[in-house]
């Protein structure tokens, strides 16, 4: 199984460029090969747009998911994005998975909200998604979510091996992608797919580096500062030694 990763400049609120950029995203990965794509955290209408979100957030099974199925089917490659949701009077920062048929196999609201501007924006999440994607158990987290060691942990006791993470990292977090990213991967034996920004969106410049990460730690596709379309082959992750691959989950004491 392949997935790709796309390191994207925001669509800095322009809904429309963001649709075409996800097509046009889809059927480079389809011709690459990949099962599915993943864009970064609030896609639409972009992550540092807080009063557009507010304006133009949609309900699930709205127009924006529809159109982001039949991009789905259009090109026959999966999607994952991040998206603003509006439920009620409430503002979620959500992100949803289609399989390539465009049927919706996934959805999930961020849990651990980051900063003033997402804790007054939007309401945090309270559940974890868990479902099947090309035969392997998959998961759902958003940006922030990944570097806190008991979300992950708990979706790895849920059989989870395929963690796929719209982030929207700003420049000077490294740390990250370089170390928080790969430990997490490495002590659940997963495979990690974090798809960042790159680029400026008014006052926050992003840093880049998204990466996919096998069960080992070690990166199987990463990026540097600027935009890019990367694919991984999860093949090589499924091909690893069991003797590489962490046992804590075997060997953990609790004191």
């Amino acid at each position: 199984m392949k997935i790709a990763v796309y390191q994207a400049p925001s669509p800095k609120g322009d809904v429309e460029r963001a649709f075409d950029v996800i097509a046009a995203v889809l059927h480079a990965a389809a011709q690459s090969g990949a099962e599915i794509a993943v864009m970064p955290e609030l896609f639409l209408p972009g992550y540092n747009q807080p009063n557009l979100a507010r304006q133009l957030a949609e309900a699930q099974d709205g127009p924006w998911e529809r159109r982001l199925s039949d991009l789905c089917i259009a090109a026959g490659c999966g999607l994952v994005t991040g998206w603003a949701e509006r439920d009620g009077a409430r503002i979620f920062n959500s992100a949803g998975c289609f399989d390539r048929t465009g049927r919706k196999i996934g959805h999930y609201r961020k849990v651990q909200l980051f900063g003033p501007m997402e804790k007054d924006v939007y309401t945090a999440g309270d559940s974890y998604t868990v479902f099947d994607l090309g035969g392997r158990r998959a998961a759902l987290l958003i940006c922030y979510d990944v570097e806190f060691a008991h979300h992950v942990a708990e979706l790895a006791a849920r059989g989870v091996e395929l963690l796929l993470v719209p982030t929207a990292n700003p420049a000077g977090f490294d740390n990250v992608p370089d170390l928080l990213v790969p430990a997490r991967a490495s002590e659940n034996r997963m495979t990690i797919a974090y798809a960042n920004y790159c680029g400026v969106e008014g006052n926050l410049s992003y840093g880049g580096k998204s990466v996919v990460v096998g069960p080992d730690g070690a990166p199987l596709c990463k990026a540097g500062r600027g935009e890019v379309l990367m694919v991984a082959d999860l093949g090589v992750a499924d091909a690893l030694e069991p003797a590489w691959l962490s046992t804590q989950a075997a060997d953990r004491r609790d004191l």
